[in-house]
């Protein structure tokens, strides 16, 4: 995680093998309809409020002869993590993805203090 010069504030970024399905003949690359892959994600120091985490896919390979559709998104965002999700339908056949991301957010500071 970096901190900048502005100790409440974390950055922090990594890429995650999402799945490959291709050798093993898994429902990704074998099957049609709707499909859904979730990737925890944990970060390496905790945020005081959930931050902002953006996804984005870093490789796929994917078979040409039908339509791409997908989707990738974080949902699930805590404090301590998220989860990396990827969907897609129809007939389209992904053998592998990996995904890049970066989280945003306010981190807890010596100096903070709870008045009750």
């Amino acid at each position: 995680m970096q901190r900048l010069r502005n100790p409440r504030t974390g950055v922090e970024q990594g890429e995650e093998q999402i799945f490959s399905e291709f050798e093993s003949g898994g429902t990704m690359w074998t099957g049609t309809g709707n499909r859904e892959r979730r990737k925890p994600v944990l970060f390496s120091e905790v945020y005081a409020q959930p931050p902002a985490v953006q996804v984005t896919v870093s490789l796929w390979d994917m078979d040409t002869s039908a339509a791409i559709r997908a989707e990738i998104r974080a949902e699930n965002i805590t404090t301590v993590g998220f989860d990396i999700v990827f969907r897609t339908w129809s007939d389209s056949r992904i053998a592998r993805l990996r995904a890049s991301w970066i989280a945003i957010g306010d981190l807890p500071f010596a100096d903070d203090w709870d008045v009750e």
